[in-house]
């Protein structure tokens, strides 16, 4: 799962790079990065000469005792951890190209996938309902969220935690993210719920089975059948229990759907598509929502979106708090949306009815680049000039959309930029 950040101290309170479906251990190339020389400087220091890792793990040693390490603890855990350049080079990598949606969901939600969830389900019925019951979240949830995670536990991640935390904490550019939980990982290995050998997870330090990021393992995870540990490594009542208590943390609200593919009316005002647009069922009804064969929307009391994460040609959703709370886990709509489709597979479901318009080529982060500076050059505010097409660069494209006469879902194309580039070049 990829890092989702909150305020400190539970900085990266959940997931970070998660090993399934498609994520890996080992670099791009197959290839392990050399490892980093020990004066490798911190991006989070000043000054002109940055600390040894000897000397950086000295003041960390000082504050994680401090905090409630043993000095024992402390030295068993960093014996033999040095900086991974792999890893850092891992966290440093910015994609030129990332994904569609479709193809994200194609393999998060395969029929491989899907057929395995029932297995699992099946094969771990009556632990799931005993582990889940008590926080109110159905079992195919927890299921879905531990297959996109670790491929049904085949695939957790073999970091040693403490020297993937230690290496982005003194290497990368988030030091105080990663050093905190640093300190929460030491402070699990001295609680005794995992020994330092078998702390294994991905190389952002996320663990176990539905990967947890320490802080959130601290807050978050249950002891599910009462053996005295939290075991999320290899202990399936921790795994699903400590699951579904994050997600009911979080507002998760039991008997409710996640939402639904609906049908939008044609002269639906595409401004109100946005995530962070709410109204009730009632008032999307009345605007002439309906789902997606044309039946009335179901009956849920939470606050409803309406969300369209390809535009006026893929298939568009409502979505409820119970889509939020997965938002919680894991701050992506395309992980959102597998997780509850990959749920409502496991459970029977059917595949959505909209076709996704997969003819669209992908956008490179320069294409995405591009087309905010030229926005921007035309008027627009696009925001940040990132490569991210964020809600201020949606409502940028939707105004141009709607200059050149377009459906304005503020759906970023090729084709899109390609118009806006002959607007500029005019």
């Amino acid at each position: 799962m990829r890092i989702r950040y909150f305020a400190l101290p539970f900085a990266i309170l959940t997931l970070a790079a998660c090993q399934s479906p498609a994520g890996s251990t080992k670099s791009a190339t197959g290839d392990a990065a050399p490892m980093l020389e020990q004066t490798a400087p911190s991006a989070g220091t000043t000054g002109s000469t940055a600390p040894t890792f000897a000397d950086w793990r000295t003041r960390l040693r000082v504050d994680a005792l401090a905090a409630g390490v043993s000095a024992a603890t402390f030295d068993r855990a960093f014996q033999n951890v040095t900086p991974d350049g792999d890893i850092l080079a891992k966290n440093s990598a910015q994609p030129e190209y990332t994904r569609p949606i479709w193809a994200y969901l194609d393999s998060a939600v395969s029929q491989a996938n899907v057929s395995a969830g029932q297995a699992a389900l099946a094969a771990n019925s009556q632990t799931l309902t005993q582990t889940t019951r008590p926080y109110g979240v159905e079992p195919k949830f927890v299921v879905a969220i531990w297959g996109i995670e670790s491929l049904y536990g085949q695939n957790s991640g073999d970091y040693n935690i403490i020297e993937a935390l230690a290496t982005l904490a003194y290497g990368s550019n988030r030091p105080e993210v990663f050093r905190q939980n640093l300190i929460e990982a030491l402070l699990i290995l001295q609680a005794g719920d995992i020994d330092t050998a078998n702390m294994r997870g991905s190389w952002a330090g996320a663990m176990g089975q539905t990967q947890f990021m320490p802080a959130a393992f601290r807050k978050y995870a249950v002891d599910g059948d009462h053996d005295g540990k939290r075991d999320i490594w290899s202990d399936l009542p921790d795994v699903f229990a400590s699951t579904a208590n994050y997600l009911a943390s979080f507002g998760w609200q039991p008997g409710e759907p996640w939402g639904a593919e609906v049908r939008l009316p044609t002269k639906f005002d595409w401004d109100l598509a946005e995530i962070d647009t709410t109204k009730t069922v009632q008032e999307w009804s009345a605007l002439g929502v309906r789902l997606v064969h044309g039946g009335p929307l179901p009956h849920v009391a939470s606050a409803a979106s309406i969300i369209a994460p390809a535009g006026h040609r893929g298939p568009t959703f409502i979505v409820f708090q119970n889509f939020r709370t997965l938002l919680d886990y894991n701050n992506s709509i395309s992980y959102a949306l597998a997780v509850a489709h990959l749920a409502d597979r496991i459970g029977g479901g059917g595949d959505f009815v909209a076709q996704w318009p997969r003819d669209e080529p992908p956008m490179s982060l320069t294409d995405k680049q591009d087309l905010q500076n030229r926005l921007a050059a035309r008027g627009y505010d696009p925001g940040e000039v990132d490569g991210v097409i964020g809600p201020k660069t949606r409502i940028a494209i939707r105004q141009f959309q709607r200059e050149i006469g377009e459906v304005p879902d503020g759906f970023a194309t090729l084709a899109l930029l390609n118009r806006l580039r002959a607007a500029t070049a005019s």
